[in-house]
C-alpha cells in the first residue's frame, strides 16, 4: 500500500500557479473559487471542525506540489494540539445526538451524499490529478470506487438489522449493533477520494462520528468530500478533518475519546499506529504493504492476459496497493516476455490532463529517486532490465516526477522482488510449474492479492484453493471486491482482524449489545376480570 511517511516538511519556494499548463491552471482556479476548504492556487488548506472550515494557527506547514511541474498548489497545516482537541470535542458532542438519530435519517444522508458526489465528480477528479498526478481517467475511477461504498451504505436499513429469539416462555434475547463513538480514519496519498469514502459513509450510517486525517500530500479531494457531506445535511461535528504527520497521528492513537482507527498506508506507519492504538485500547484496522503476483499459464488467452497485466502493473504509475508488481511466467509462457515488453512500450507517459496519457508522474521527487534506485539494483544483483524507464523525458514537463514503465527479469532474492516498489516497475519471475509459482507466492510475506491467467478450470481451482492471499483473481487482474463484499487482504499486508467496507465495515464500526428481557404474558394489565370462584390452586 502507499508509503505513508510521517514527517514534517519545511516551507520552501516553488513555482507559482502560472507555471501550470493552461488546462491545469483553469482547473486550479475553479477549484480554488468553488470550494471552501482547499486551494489549488497556493493558498492554505483549512481544518474542518464542528461544521466549519477554519484556518489553522499552526507554525508548521506542508507544501503540496503538482507532481508534473513542482508548482505549489496549497499549504497544509500541522493541526495544533488545541485544534485537534476541538475536533475531538466536536465529534464527542455530535455523537450524543447522531448516535440516537434514526437509521432512516442516517440513510438519507448517504442517499444525498451519493447524489452530490456524482454531481461533483469532475471537481474531485481534477483535484486528484493536480495533487496526486493520476491521469484524469484514473482519477475518475478513484472517485467511482469510493462512490460505490457510499451507494452500498445506503442499504444500512437492511444490513444493520439485529437478531431476536424467544429463548424461553415470554423471555427474549435480542442482539443489536450499536455504534462505538468517536472514530478516526488515516488515509494515504494514492487514493485521495476512495479511501476517505471507505470510512466516512460506513462510520456515519452506523451512528458514529469521525475524525479524518487525509494525506498531507494531497488533501484536496478529502476537503471537497467534507463540504459535500455538509451540503448533504450531515450535522456539525459528525465529520471533522484535521491534518499533519507524526504529531497528529500520535494524537489520534493516544486520545481516549477515540474508540477505533482505520488506517491505509505503508508498513512502518501501519505497525506504529496498530501497536500504539491497540495499546491504548482502540480497535484498529490497518492495510499496509503489498507484493501482488500475476501467474501467466501457457494456456492463457494471450491477448487478455498481456493487456490485463500491462494495465494492472502500470496504471496509476504503479502506485496502487493492488497493482500487479510481479508476473510469474510458467513454463513456455516465458516466451511471451518480448510481447509483454512490446505492449508496454506503447504506453504514453504524460501529465494527467493530457489527452491519451496512460500514466502520470510519481507523487514526489523522493518517490522517483527510490523507484530508480531499486531499478538500478537489478543489474547490480545480476538481473536484466528489458525496458528501462529511468531518465524518461516528457515533453512540456521537464520537472515532473516521471519514471517510465520498466520491466525487470529477476529472482526472488533480489531487492526488486523483496521490497514494495510502488512505481511503474514490473518484476518478471520464471517458474517451471504451477506448483513452483504457488511456492513463490506463498513464501512472500505479503498477502493482499494474486491472480492467474488460464483457460483451464482445473488449474484455476488448484490456484484458488492453494494460494495463500486474501483476494484472488482468475483472469481478473485487480480482484478488489466490490463493497457489497469486503476487503480481505491477509498475511503481512494487514493488521487487525476486521476488514474494510461491506459487512466487515459494519462490524468494525459497531459493537454488539445483547438484551435478555422477561415480560410475562399473565402479568398483562389488559386481562379480563374473572368472575369464577377462586380455587386457590
Amino acid at each position: 500500500m502507499a508509503i505513508h511517511h510521517l514527517r514534517v516538511v519545511a516551507r520552501r519556494s516553488y513555482a507559482s500557479v502560472s507555471s501550470l499548463h493552461a488546462t491545469a491552471r483553469a482547473k486550479a482556479d475553479k477549484l480554488s473559487a468553488d470550494w471552501k476548504g482547499t486551494s489549488a492556487t497556493g493558498n492554505n488548506t483549512r481544518n474542518y471542525i464542528g461544521g466549519e472550515f477554519v484556518d489553522s494557527k499552526t507554525d508548521t506547514w506542508h507544501d503540496v506540489l503538482d507532481p508534473a511541474t513542482q508548482t505549489l498548489l496549497t499549504r497544509v497545516p500541522e493541526t495544533t494540539s488545541s485544534e485537534f482537541a476541538q475536533a475531538v470535542e466536536a465529534a464527542s458532542h455530535a455523537y450524543k445526538s447522531w448516535s440516537r438519530s434514526s437509521v432512516l435519517a442516517r440513510q438519507q444522508f448517504a442517499i444525498e451524499l451519493q447524489h452530490l458526489i456524482r454531481k461533483n465528480a469532475d471537481a474531485l477528479a481534477d483535484s486528484i490529478v493536480l495533487e496526486q498526478g493520476k491521469t484524469l481517467a484514473d482519477a475518475r475511477g478513484d472517485v467511482l470506487r469510493g462512490l460505490q461504498v457510499v451507494e452500498t451504505a445506503i442499504g444500512i436499513t437492511s444490513t444493520l438489522v439485529g437478531e431476536k429469539l424467544e429463548v424461553s416462555k415470554d423471555m427474549d434475547t435480542e442482539v443489536r449493533k450499536v455504534p462505538l463513538g468517536v472514530c478516526a480514519s488515516i488515509a494515504p496519498f494514492n487514493f485521495p477520494a476512495m479511501i476517505p469514502l471507505w470510512t466516512i459513509p460506513m462510520a456515519a450510517v452506523t451512528g458514529n462520528t469521525l475524525i479524518l486525517k487525509p494525506s498531507e500530500r494531497d488533501p484536496g479531494a478529502a476537503m471537497i468530500i467534507a463540504e459535500l457531506c455538509q451540503r448533504a445535511g450531515l450535522p456539525a461535528g459528525v465529520l471533522n478533518v484535521v491534518h499533519g504527520t507524526v504529531p497528529t497521528v500520535n494524537a489520534i492513537c493516544d486520545n481516549p475519546a477515540i474508540k477505533a482507527i482505520s488506517f491505509v498506508g505503508g508498513n512502518r506507519a501501519g505497525r506504529h499506529i496498530f501497536e500504539r492504538g491497540t495499546k491504548n485500547g482502540k480497535r484498529v484496522q490497518a492495510n499496509m504493504g503489498a507484493k501482488n503476483h500475476a501467474v501467466l499459464m501457457p494456456d492463457a488467452n494471450k491477448n487478455l492476459a498481456l493487456n490485463s497485466i500491462v494495465g494492472a502493473a502500470f496504471g496509476a504509475a504503479g502506485q496502487r496497493c493492488m497493482a500487479v508488481s510481479v508476473v510469474v511466467l510458467v513454463g513456455t509462457a516465458r516466451s511471451w516476455l518480448p510481447d509483454l515488453v512490446e505492449r508496454t512500450m506503447k504506453l504514453q507517459v504524460n501529465g494527467g490532463f493530457e489527452k491519451g496519457a496512460d500514466l502520470g508522474p510519481l507523487i514526489s521527487p523522493a518517490s522517483k529517486k527510490r523507484v530508480e534506485e531499486i531499478i538500478s539494483s537489478v543489474e547490480q544483483e545480476g538481473g536484466r532490465i528489458h525496458l528501462d524507464g529511468r531518465g524518461i523525458s516528457v515533453q512540456g514537463y521537464p520537472n515532473g516526477n516521471f519514471v517510465g514503465p520498466t520491466i525487470m527479469e529477476a529472482v526472488t532474492t533480489m531487492k526488486c522482488y523483496r521490497e514494495e516498489i510502488f512505481g511503474p516497475a514490473l518484476t518478471v519471475i520464471a517458474a517451471e510449474t504451477l506448483d513452483d509459482a504457488l511456492d513463490i507466492i506463498n513464501a512472500n510475506p505479503y498477502g493482499n492479492g494474486a491472480v492467474i491467467f488460464t483457460q483451464s478450470g482445473a488449474t484455476a481451482r488448484k490456484f484458488e484453493t492453494e494460494v495463500n492471499v486474501g483476494q484472488v483473481g482468475i483472469n481478473v487482474p485487480i480482484p478488489v471486491p466490490l463493497p457489497m463484499f469486503a476487503w480481505s487482504g491477509n498475511k503481512g499486508s494487514v493488521l487487525g482482524d476486521i476488514g474494510f467496507y461491506g459487512k466487515s465495515g459494519i462490524n468494525f464500526y459497531t459493537q454488539n449489545k445483547t438484551t435478555t428481557s422477561l415480560w410475562r404474558a399473565e402479568d398483562a394489565v389488559g386481562n379480563r376480570a374473572s368472575v369464577n370462584m377462586p380455587t386457590m390452586n
